[in-house]
């Protein structure tokens, strides 16, 4: 399996410290986006820089920056930003995959369940999911935050083994470098205390809305996620191929807890009590010894009620509990093709989730 790693790439990168996107700046990102894809990576991109590019796009007009306004710009920019990260691709023969997200698309579960799919969908066919948020219909109730705050949410869904922001800064240091030349940079911060908060400082640039101090709320997502987080400039050399060859450049931020355990909690989160599938001999060997998926042809029967996207318990006929996992179909659905074949359940139904009913990267075994 591929390891899992999510590039958030900041406004600032993406200009160069400009005022419009930096051509030769994207290209040499994507050229090493290209290598980490081509040596075992599965890579997540989530970028800034919409907002921006329609204001490029629409010839800098005078910003008012409302709500509305930011709305309207990253309506006309998120397509010219495509569509420069869909030209830059084919540079390197990669095909990229949009996705605009909001924050309910992280706490609805049958949301998170169709998104992270998507995401799936994406690593089995060599594709480049490319993120934003959803800023054309997000309000101020339902967006995420800053999108490093989005990354590290990304980061989780995919379940990443690193996250890795590119910013205008290499890293976190003792004070502001660009004010106190004695500055020094801290190579690794294993606990996100209140120092740590203190040397934050302000917001970012007036290109973007980030700093340093929504990176650190991203590393405080990311850790407790079991998630190692990594800030570090995007104008060095080859940053990520060398930190894809194991080099240690800028700031790590070590996970708190292991990925595995992470997820093991937000599965187990809100299991349905009263529901259960009870599944034949042959999906209990398959779930149990061999580390399958469980599909429709195993289930004997379901019982209780339930909707797509809830943990539900699963039982072996002789009544062991065997495993708990996040069902891709709800209850109702799940009477009309249990005990049929995967290519059938189209039929029954008249659409598919996909041929597995409980993916086993969304399974606890008790």
């Amino acid at each position: 399996m591929k390891r899992r790693i999510v590039v958030k790439l900041g406004t600032s990168v993406l200009t160069a410290g400009g005022d419009r996107l930096n051509k030769p700046r994207l290209v040499d990102l994507m050229r090493q986006i290209a290598w980490l894809m081509a040596n075992d990576f599965a890579v997540t991109l989530v970028s800034s820089g919409a907002v921006l590019a329609g204001w490029e796009h629409l010839g800098f007009p005078a910003r008012k920056r409302t709500l509305a306004e930011k709305q309207l710009l990253a309506a006309v920019g998120q397509s010219q930003l495509m569509h420069l990260y869909t030209q830059l691709g084919a540079l390197y023969d990669l095909k990229v995959a949009q996705t605009l997200l909001i924050r309910s698309d992280f706490s609805d579960r049958r949301r998170y369940l169709n998104a992270r799919t998507t995401f799936e969908g994406c690593f089995e066919r060599g594709l480049l999911p490319i993120v934003n948020e959803n800023d054309v219909v997000a309000i101020e109730e339902i967006k995420v935050g800053d999108n490093d705050t989005l990354a590290a949410y990304v980061a989780s869904l995919v379940e990443a083994e690193q996250l890795i922001i590119c910013s205008d800064i290499g890293g976190l240091y003792t004070a502001a470098p660009q004010n106190d030349p004695d500055a020094k940079l801290i190579p690794v911060v294993s606990e996100i205390t209140d120092a740590i908060w203190n040397l934050a400082g302000g917001v970012g640039s007036h290109r973007g809305t980030g700093g340093m101090q929504t990176k650190i709320q991203a590393a405080d997502i990311a850790t407790r996620a079991g998630i190692g987080l990594r800030i570090v400039s995007g104008a060095q050399p080859d940053v990520l191929m060398r930190l894809g060859q194991g080099e240690e450049v800028g700031t790590w931020f070590a996970p708190r807890i292991q990925r595995l355990e992470a997820r093991k909690r937000w599965i187990l989160a809100e299991t349905d009590k009263d529901s259960k599938i009870i599944v034949d001999q042959g999906a209990q060997d398959a779930l149990v010894n061999r580390g399958r998926s469980l599909l429709a042809a195993g289930i004997l029967s379901v019982e209780g009620r339930f909707d797509k996207g809830q943990t539900i318990r699963i039982y072996a006929d002789q009544g062991e509990e065997l495993a708990r996992g996040l069902t891709r179909y709800s209850s109702e659905e799940l009477r009309q093709i249990c005990g049929r074949k995967s290519d059938e359940i189209a039929a029954l139904l008249g659409y598919s989730e996909g041929a597995e009913v409980i993916h086993r990267s969304d399974m606890v075994l008790i």
